[in-house]
Parts: C-alpha cells; structure tokens; sequence
C-alpha cells in the first residue's frame, strides 16, 4: 500500500509520500512515488502515485517519453497550456494503461488500478491540484477541500482536518504533514520511510525544494518523539471519568 497527500496552501503547495511497497509482510520494497517535471519559468508538474506499482511505472514512463519526443507524435505535458488539461492528458494515460493490461479494460475496484495525485503551476495560470482515478477522471482540491490523500489515508487524516490552515506557513505545512505520516506509519507496515517532501512556491515556476527524512532523520525523530509527548500531555490534561 502506500500513503500520499498533496496539500494546497495560499503559498503555494505542498506534496509528500512514502516509498514502501508490498506484496506481502516479507517482500517488502522501497519505490519512489513522486515524480516532478519542470521547465523553470514556464511549468512545474508533481505526480503522486498509488495503487498498482506497473501500472504506475508504465504512466510515468509514458508520460516522461512523451514530453521528450517530437510534439507532432503525441500530447506533452510541457505543451499543455494549463494543469487542468496536464490533469486529463495524465488520466487519459493512465486509463489507456490500464486498458491495454485487460483487454476489456479495469475499474477502481481492479486490480491495476492507480490513483494520482497531481498539482503545479503553469504561466498565466494559479497553482492547482487535481485527484485522478482509475478510470481517467478526476477532482479539483477547492476552499472546500484543500487536500486531497491517496492509499492509506485513514490514520494520518484526523490531524490534517483539525489543524490545516490555508495561510499556515510552509515550515507549519510541513510539520503538519510529518506528523499525518507518523501517525500513519505506527499504525499501518504497508507505509513507511523513507518519505520524500517538495514545496512548491506560488508563481515560482521552480521546482522548489525537495527533502527525503530517512528513519534517522533528526527532524523526523523530533516530530515522532514530540508529537508523541505532546499526545500524552493533551490527555493526561483532560478531565477524568468520574465512577
């Protein structure tokens, strides 16, 4: 399984995902599932996959080919003029993937399916993000919903509704998202470090800053030791039961 949620703020956006992948409890594997296209002052496009780790292989593959071939054979996402179209050229190809895996083609509920996260930038347009589902549509993250999860998302996304703030500063963002991750990790082996970070500033149209937190990271084991401090400080605050 996989844990990943890409998060919209005034500033900008803010990605993160895990890297585990298992077919089972003893074939475990580490697999990154970010990927980032950018053309510095033109576009930067961020990718977050889950689901079926070929079928994810095959959509990134075909999507990075396509937007180095010649732009008379097929669609790039660096030609796309704003992300919501970079958002349907991405569900196309992952629909045509999962197609050409099952000859009648496969559902959400499939085997093959795969679920993306994707948001960026292009010129003359704001900072979006989209969900993309197996079968080629997908949503846009919205003041309503400013984030959206994929895989795992049960356990890390009570902090991200209580304490997500649309103005909260990247550094916040990040300590928000770190501790979504951990409380995710504890409870679940199918997620699990390392986790790879990136920060997209609004109307940068850079890349921006990018961090994988290893198992010993120091700021990770800062977060994890104080959130879990901090959780057993709030409850021992709380009113006792009274029998």
């Amino acid at each position: 399984m996989t844990y990943c949620v890409g998060l919209r703020l005034n500033k900008g956006l803010v990605f993160m995902s895990d890297t585990r992948t298992n077919s089972g409890v003893d074939n475990v594997s580490t697999f990154r599932k970010m990927f980032t296209w950018s053309k510095p002052g033109d576009r930067v496009i961020t990718l977050l996959t889950a689901g079926n780790l070929a079928t994810t292989q095959a959509v990134v593959s075909l999507l990075d080919e396509r937007s180095k071939a010649p732009a008379d054979r097929n669609p790039s996402i660096f030609e796309a003029p704003s992300v919501f179209q970079v958002a349907q050229m991405v569900g196309e190809t992952l629909r045509e993937v999962i197609a050409s895996t099952e000859p009648s083609g496969e559902t959400a509920d499939s085997a093959f399916g795969a679920t993306i996260i994707l948001g960026g930038q292009v010129a003359g347009g704001e900072p979006r993000l989209f969900l993309i589902y197996p079968e080629g549509n997908f949503i846009e993250a919205s003041a309503d919903t400013p984030f959206f999860q994929s895989g795992e998302t049960k356990y890390g996304r009570p902090i991200l509704v209580r304490a997500y703030d649309p103005d909260m500063s990247f550094e916040e963002a990040v300590k928000l998202l770190t501790v979504s991750f951990d409380s995710t990790v504890k409870a679940n082996l199918s997620v699990g470090l390392p986790l790879d970070l990136q920060i997209y500033r609004k109307d940068s149209l850079d890349a921006g800053p990018q961090r994988r937190f290893e198992a010993d990271d120091p700021y990770y084991q800062a977060i994890t030791t104080g959130w879990g401090e901090a959780l057993r400080q709030a409850l021992s605050s709380l009113p006792d039961f009274e029998i």
